[in-house]
């Protein structure tokens, strides 16, 4: 099975061991560099929750600032860094090229 063909969910699930449904949607994360955000940290892992693609070409994913304030910025322990690692990666591996 290619990457394309499973789920978000599963492909981050599967890379990093994380769960997204475990997002507490607290929103703690959202006020981590809103102005280098065009979807803010909890809509981002809402979206991959949602296998909602539009996520790999989302700013937010591509801006080197949100990546570094993401390790720290979910107060539940999930790693949002290595979840915008491996989404970067998924849209390279389609093509898609960020902003």
């Amino acid at each position: 099975m290619t990457s394309s063909n499973r789920s978000l969910y599963r492909l981050v699930r599967d890379q990093t061991g994380l769960d997204v449904y475990k997002c507490q949607a607290c929103m703690e994360c959202e006020c981590v560099c809103p102005e280098e955000q065009d979807v803010p940290l909890g809509s981002l892992i809402q979206m991959v929750a949602l296998n909602d693609e539009e996520v790999l070409t989302s700013r937010t994913l591509w801006s080197d600032k949100v990546l570094a304030a993401a390790r720290h910025a979910c107060q539940h322990g999930l790693d949002i860094a290595r979840i915008i690692l491996v989404l970067r990666e998924e849209a390279k591996a389609r093509g898609l090229i960020g902003p």
